[in-house]
């Protein structure tokens, strides 16, 4: 039986003009048009092709060799293309776009607009549809994460704390502004790192490796430009964020630890505005 809204390995069963006839299983047939037949690999009575299956304008199953920028079960920024009485339709790649119902929106949206959406199949209609309303569809796993574990991230929405985003695909997770040293918004995937697991289960990021040794290697950097600008550096623990992301790549909060670091074993000296070197 095919899997609607995901890649599948399906076996050619007959050619025609039009296209070729893909076996479906308890779904029968189903067609793969002449325009998606691929000209790099074999597609022969009895050969396997990957097809993705969705319904076409008429609901009817079909085949097509593209691949969508999102398949049921994932999440994904996509672009509105159009709006109707029904609902808006994205751009996922696919001549037919795909449906976000008014129902499952979450905020206003015009065309134009990206929206981070979850992909899943209407149980009775048996058609791909998206929405917008993501929690349903998160922490409904536990977050067996370790602190410093390395993580796919897909950028949600910004908060007063920070930016939410959606961790491996299954859960909830923020960076806060502190540990921002770089610009982001709504729609990008990014590497990122598990910072903390909290008791009560929400999720503490970092876009950058976390431990010890990341502060150390920052502690040695702060020193060399200090001696690189005759002891003094125009940043402190008051700094913005992206003023010392400009000279360092690296999150407020790893600064912060690691100048404090380096005060506590007397080598340097903080003020509000700069810190300077005191070793000899």
């Amino acid at each position: 039986m095919a899997v609607i809204g995901r890649m599948n390995c399906l076996q050619v069963v007959k050619h025609t003009d039009f296209g070729l006839y893909l076996d479906g299983g308890a779904d029968g047939e189903i067609l793969l048009p002449k325009r998606y037949i691929p000209k790099d690999s074999p597609s022969a009575v009895d050969d396997w092709l990957n097809v993705f299956i969705y319904l076409d304008s008429d609901d009817k199953l079909i085949a097509t060799t593209e691949k969508p920028k999102v398949q049921v079960g994932e999440f994904a920024s996509l672009k509105v293309v159009d709006i109707n009485r029904v609902g808006l339709f994205l751009d996922w790649g696919l001549p037919k776009d795909l449906l976000l119902p008014h129902s499952e929106e979450k905020r206003p949206l015009q065309v134009g607009d990206y929206c981070v959406v979850h992909v899943f199949l209407d149980k009775r209609s048996k058609r791909i549809t998206a929405t917008a309303r993501l929690d349903r569809y998160l922490d409904r796993l536990p977050a067996n994460y370790r602190a410093g574990q390395e993580v796919d991230l897909l950028v949600v929405e910004s908060t007063d704390m920070g930016f939410k985003a959606i961790i491996n695909g299954q859960h909830w997770g923020l960076i806060h502004k502190n540990e921002l040293f770089k610009f982001l918004r709504s729609g990008m995937r990014e590497k990122g790192f598990i910072k903390e697991v909290r008791a009560d289960g929400k999720i503490s990021l970092s876009l950058q490796p976390v431990g010890q040794d990341v502060v150390g290697s920052l502690s040695e950097q702060i020193l060399a430009k200090l001696r690189e600008h005759g002891g003094v550096l125009e940043l402190s623990d008051k700094s913005s964020p992206e003023a010392i992301s400009a000279q360092f790549r690296a999150s407020k909060g790893n600064f912060k630890k690691a100048i404090g670091g380096l005060y506590k074993q007397g080598l340097i000296r903080i003020h509000d505005d700069r810190i300077e070197l005191l070793e000899g």
